[in-house]
């Protein structure tokens, strides 16, 4: 039995490093500081990006962040697709965020620059960080 288990958790492994491989190549492609804006837009550290990205870390992508993934990284549909076959096959259960990405729009923000990256980029996150709560919170009001 145990024998099986490892089995199925070495195939659930190559599953997700399947698909953190089509997202570590499409960020690859895309202008240099993606990894950053990311991170920005999750409301992660730089370190969180780079472990979800990496085929070589085993860490699941959870299913919530994937909107902003394609939205930020600018998914073309082919990629997304390929990426959501190998999302399926490592995640079967796991789908009902990820296979209907909601609607989203671009709101554009200007804010004072601080002249300090450190602080930038916090008030980055503390700004995507509100978005998300008030997002959360409407999100239970409309279901």
């Amino acid at each position: 039995m145990a024998k099986t288990a490892k089995i199925a958790e070495a195939g659930s492994e190559d599953a997700i490093r399947a698909y953190k491989t089509i997202l570590s190549q499409v960020i690859d492609q895309r202008p240099s500081g993606m990894r950053q804006r990311l991170a920005d837009a999750l409301g992660k550290h730089r370190s969180f990006v780079t472990q979800i990205s990496s085929p070589a870390y085993s860490i699941p992508i959870p299913s919530k962040h994937l909107p902003s993934i394609f939205s930020v990284c600018h998914f073309s549909q082919a990629e997304r697709d390929q990426f959501m076959t190998a999302y399926h096959q490592a995640h079967p259960g796991k789908m009902s965020t990820a296979s209907g990405p909601r609607k989203t729009r671009h709101v554009s923000l200007i804010v004072p620059d601080f002249g300090d990256d450190k602080q930038n980029a916090a008030l980055d996150r503390a700004i995507n960080e509100f978005i998300q709560k008030i997002t959360s919170i409407a999100g239970k009001g409309s279901g």
